[in-house]
């Protein structure tokens, strides 16, 4: 196991139950109004998605602090890996309650990979256990949320037929796993901070609204798919502006290096 993080414990402004409450409860919520309500208003599952992706950045940066390293992007592809799983089975016989009954069923399997990671593996983080119940989650809800957005609703049917059958599945793994697993891997180390790493959570999950919104137009129209990438676009400008101005404020100096020399200037 490579020393990728800050070998302990993270520290950070925002404490982890209040992340875990706005990934949740936002993610939740976001969800079933994306449902509920008209197809103009389906890109409340990418915001719903934000909310949850953030929450598992949060989770992996806790626990790839204590020293994870190159396993940064495996908890992070983990995440969404069990996030398919539980969706799909919480979807299928839930109903209504389907995102809920999702969202248990991640707890559980999170749970329980945490247990096999520390105890059978033995990786010996002793926030293991927590954080895989946290990332699983997050990774579930994130999956419900931007296949909402492309569906327009979290009903299993449509959802299979338009996410799943459609191959729309592959490239909401792949957007939300980058979402959750980019952001620290892109800022550990000793000067990584929570502000700075979590910004880069809401860009890139920002982005992956985006690519929700343009996929969900076969299906939802043009109409509600240009509202989700407007929004999306707009969340994206706003979070990476931010972020910027946090590497400027923790960087020694941020300088332009100008175009990389020609073959003929290095010779």
């Amino acid at each position: 196991m490579s020393a990728g993080g800050a070998g302990g414990e993270a520290k950070g402004g925002l404490p982890p139950n209040t992340i875990i409450g706005i990934g949740a409860a936002g993610g939740l919520i976001g969800i079933y109004l994306a449902h509920f309500l008209p197809a103009t208003f389906s890109f409340f599952g990418g915001i719903a998605a934000i909310c949850a992706i953030v929450w598992g950045a949060d989770a992996v940066r806790r626990v790839a602090s204590y020293g994870l390293g190159t396993g940064v992007p495996s908890i992070g592809m983990i995440s969404l890996g069990m996030g398919i799983v539980t969706a799909l089975f919480g979807l299928s016989i839930g109903g209504v309650a389907g995102p809920i009954v999702s969202f248990i069923a991640a707890a559980v399997i999170g749970a329980i990979i945490g247990v096999l990671a520390n105890k059978v593996i033995g990786m010996g983080i002793p926030i293991m256990e927590r954080a895989m119940v946290e990332i699983a989650g997050a990774g579930t809800l994130a999956i419900i949320g931007l296949s909402t957005v492309i569906a327009g609703t979290f009903e299993y049917g449509a959802v299979l037929d338009t996410v799943v059958s459609t191959g729309f599945i592959a490239m909401i793994f792949i957007v939300g796993g980058m979402g959750i697993l980019h952001p620290f891997n892109a800022n550990l180390g000793p000067d990584e901070k929570q502000d700075r790493t979590l910004i880069v959570g809401v860009e890139k999950a920002a982005l992956a609204m985006v690519v929700a919104g343009l996929a969900s137009s076969i299906n939802e129209g043009l109409g509600p798919a240009f509202v989700t990438v407007l929004v999306g676009l707009t969340i994206w400008y706003l979070a990476f502006n931010k972020y910027y101005g946090f590497v400027k404020r923790d960087a020694y100096a941020v300088i332009g290096t100008g175009l990389l020399p020609s073959e003929e200037e290095l010779q």
